[in-house]
């Protein structure tokens, strides 16, 4: 007789988590709160801020009882396997983000493709997810766009790269999005407004979903004006997408 394979009963959950400390209630949805309260295995990328994460649910969860396993981008593909191999039969675990949305601008896309070739199922929650809070957030269009994550560091190579995005922009009638880690987000406003076209459209987005959320769409001839008034913006250390269109 034909060896019957067995069907993988687990499933991996996809957890948003907050984008501003103390908003969960606001912007989670129960269920996801729900899954978590019952869930005993984690893949987080950074370990400590999973674990605060989980604590401030206030779900009852003693933190010393579950299970987190560290995935980012230096984490080896086969541990991540091991770990969802090794799973006990029929376990769920959970993807836990840094910030807002597993497998989207997050290392938390290999477990889940492993977890498809395992046969797992893959359920994602809703959350927010400050791409698509920008992108709806700023008048640009939303019928076609690209996100390109973190530009280069290096000031002539990121202004190449910049104005790149801004032609390819122009070409697809497209909104690009991307990044900058929080400390260097001055450096990257001063190179847009640098490189840019005036009347290429750029969107801010700070902050969003915290109490100091700002977010802002104007020309590039704009937005040079507002950096030689009083009124220049101050993004050092802020989270922020820039989207341009």
């Amino acid at each position: 007789m034909p060896t019957q394979i067995q069907e993988n009963t687990s499933t991996l959950f996809l957890l948003p988590t907050v984008l501003a400390e103390g908003t969960a209630a606001q912007v989670l949805s129960p269920q996801v709160t729900e899954v978590i309260g019952r869930l005993d295995y984690f893949f987080a990328e950074e370990l400590r801020t999973a674990r605060r994460f989980v604590s401030s649910l206030r779900l009852g969860r003693v933190i010393q009882d579950l299970t987190f396993y560290e995935l980012n981008k230096k984490t080896p593909e086969a541990d991540t396997a091991a770990q969802l191999s090794e799973l006990p039969t029929g376990q769920d675990i959970g993807v836990l983000s840094e910030a807002g949305c597993p497998g989207v601008a997050d290392p938390g896309a290999v477990a889940v493709r492993l977890a498809h070739e395992m046969g797992m199922k893959v359920v994602p929650l809703v959350g927010p997810s400050s791409i698509l809070l920008a992108l709806m957030a700023s008048g640009l269009s939303g019928q076609s766009f690209a996100f390109h994550g973190y530009q280069p560091i290096d000031k002539k190579e990121r202004r190449k790269a910049l104005l790149d995005l801004e032609k390819e922009g122009y070409e697809r009638r497209q909104t690009q999005i991307f990044m900058e880690t929080p400390f260097r987000n001055n450096h990257m406003l001063e190179t847009i407004l640098a490189a840019c076209q005036p009347e290429t459209l750029l969107c801010v987005a700070s902050n969003l979903t915290a109490p100091e959320e700002y977010v802002k769409t104007q020309t590039i001839g704009l937005w040079r004006n507002r950096a030689r008034s009083e009124h220049k913006i101050d993004l050092h250390k802020q989270p922020t997408i820039f989207l341009l269109g």
